[in-house]
This record gives structure tokens, C-alpha cells and sequence, in this order.
């Protein structure tokens, strides 16, 4: 039996068990997925000894992620670039890192939008920590024009700018309505808007009518962001599927099998996060 898990601190919110747990059960794997509580003084070597466990790999959350990176034999490009791994596997004996994170936005905007292209497009990134990275690096290897980046705090939205070159611009979060002017895409990779959080202050009116909104929260999984940009008949995207995507790549890379993110598989995770 193939083990893998997911490993954090704390980890016990994580959906990623109910995820792994209906795809091993829908292709009939001889396989299991797990959480396992690991304090941040232990996670390096945990990780390092994934095969004395039994793994053959794990997923990884906060506040772990930059340690799987640093820990890691070999980083897959989207983990340089972010300097964080959310999934790792072993590889020849090696422990190899990635990150998913970019490649679940990305599939997420593509299954909820199908046909879109955001080459050449000018795109509005809010927040500048590690799921802001991930997303951003999707984006150019997907050949936009600009991202322009708007944090709470600017030097963190300036130092991302510096690390992605010419193409990503920082901004003050005062900022935030007037980038929004001609973007054909706004994301969200705040933590605004999530359930215990306050709502994102700003005007979708800016957005052009054929601009997509994107949120990363997942609960609720309409924020308020995405109810006011549905009200002026905007395209929009919420966060769950990302979680979804992301979750793909590793899946194949533990159990042999590259998973098929459905509508049943949503409907599980939506009955889940209701439910609690």
C-alpha cells in the first residue's frame, strides 16, 4: 500500500484527506492519505525522513513550506520561483519539491472559464505572500502583459516585483480601485473576505465589463468580492476549485494516476465546508 499525507502545524482544518480519499476510493488505489501534526522545531526532519515513515511523499501546509523547500534534493521550477513547496515526492531516492499552487489557478480559471486566455492581458494581483507568488508566476509563464501587484504592506508588493522582473509593478494598497482600471483580470490572494476576516474594500465599478474576478478563499465560497462583482454581471471565480486543481499533480505523483477534478468531487467539498 502507497501512503502519502498531508503535514502541518496546525493540520487538522485541512480538506486535502477528503480529497485524496475520494480519488483513491473512485480508481480502486491500495493507497491511503493522512494528516499528520508536525511542530515547526520537527518538520525538517520529518520531511527528510519521508521513506522511513513509509511516505512516498506528502502535501505540505502552513506554516511547513518554505522548510520543504529548503529540506528538498531537487526544486521543480514553480518552487524556485515561489520559494515554498506544497508538494512533495520521492524520485530515484531524491526528494523532489513543487509548487501546485500556480497550477491550480490557472486549471481553475480554465475549467470555470472555459476558452479563456490571459496572454496579453493586464492583471491586478492583491496581497504579496506565498499564494500571490505562486499566482503570479502562473501568469507570466502564461504571457501577460503586467501584473501589477497591491499589498497592505508595499515594500513586501515591491520586493515581489523586484524578484519577477520588469512585467510586475508594485503599488500602495490606496491604490487598489484605481489598478483595477483596465485589468482585464483582479485576483485576490488576501486573506479579506474569508469568513472571520473583514471584506475586501474595493470598487469593481473600475473593472471593465468583460474583466474576470478571482478569489482564492474558498469560505464562504461566494466572499464579498465575488458577490459584487457577480452583481454587476461579471465573470468570476471562486478559490475551492484552485484547491481542487492544486491537489492534482500530486496525486499522480504518489499513486501512479492523474486524477479528474468533477462535479461530484466539488459537491463533496461544498457539503463539507457547509457543514462546518
Amino acid at each position: 500500500m502507497k501512503r502519502a499525507c498531508v503535514v502541518g502545524w496546525p493540520v487538522e482544518h485541512s480538506r486535502s484527506p477528503l480529497i485524496h480519499g475520494y480519488w483513491l476510493a473512485k480508481y480502486g488505489i491500495d493507497g491511503s492519505y493522512g494528516k499528520v501534526a508536525v511542530p515547526p522545531d520537527q518538520a525538517g526532519t520529518f520531511l527528510r525522513s519521508l521513506p522511513a515513515q513509509g511516505l512516498v511523499g506528502c502535501n505540505v501546509t502552513l506554516p511547513h513550506k518554505e522548510i520543504a523547500f529548503a529540506v528538498a534534493d531537487e526544486k521543480r521550477p514553480a518552487a524556485a520561483a515561489v520559494g515554498a513547496a506544497n508538494t512533495l515526492w520521492l524520485e530515484g531516492g531524491r526528494l523532489v519539491a513543487d509548487n501546485t499552487d500556480g497550477y491550480g489557478f490557472i486549471h481553475n480559471l480554465r475549467a470555470t472559464i472555459p476558452g479563456v486566455d490571459v496572454a496579453g492581458a493586464v492583471v491586478v494581483v492583491l496581497g504579496a505572500g506565498g499564494a500571490a507568488r505562486a499566482v503570479v508566476h502562473a501568469l507570466l509563464a502564461h504571457g501577460v502583459a503586467e501584473v501589477r501587484i497591491v499589498n497592505r504592506t508595499q515594500p513586501r508588493a515591491e520586493t515581489l516585483a523586484q524578484h519577477f522582473g520588469s512585467k510586475v509593478k508594485a503599488y500602495a494598497w490606496q491604490e487598489r480601485t484605481m489598478c483595477a482600471s483596465g485589468a482585464g483580470l483582479l485576483v485576490n490572494t488576501t486573506t479579506l473576505g474569508m469568513s472571520g476576516a473583514p471584506p475586501l474594500d474595493l470598487d469593481v465599478a473600475a473593472l471593465n465589463p468583460g474583466s474576470i474576478v478571482a478569489d482564492i478563499v474558498y469560505v464562504p465560497l461566494v466572499t464579498p468580492l465575488l458577490a459584487a462583482a457577480r452583481a454587476r454581471n461579471l465573470a468570476t471565480v471562486d478559490g475551492l476549485g484552485m484547491l481542487l486543481h492544486q491537489a492534482v499533480p500530486g496525486f499522480e505523483k504518489w499513486f501512479g494516476v492523474r486524477p479528474e477534478v468533477t462535479q461530484e468531487l466539488r459537491a463533496l467539498l461544498e457539503r463539507d465546508i457547509a457543514g462546518r
